[in-house]
């Protein structure tokens, strides 16, 4: 009988699987589309770093952060 730990590792890889799969699929969306370099949502600036890091991004991290947490996206 697995115990609380193995079901907790489990869950845990289960989490990290579909926060990489998420990623992918954000990053695969926006190869088309050129970066912007302001935020869709509250027009602040994207710093160059993040434009580089993540092709076609179009929000801030901060909208980003809170648009994931309000769809479930990015546990």
């Amino acid at each position: 009988m697995t115990d609380v730990f193995d079901r907790a590792t489990e869950r845990e890889e289960e989490f990290r699987a579909d926060s990489i799969e998420a990623w992918a699929r954000r990053r695969n969306a926006g190869l088309g589309e050129e970066s912007a370099t302001h935020c869709r949502v509250c027009e602040e600036r994207i710093p160059v770093a993040r434009r580089r890091a993540v092709p076609g991004v179009q929000t801030c991290i901060t909208c980003q952060t809170e648009l994931e947490h309000a769809t479930g996206g990015g546990n």
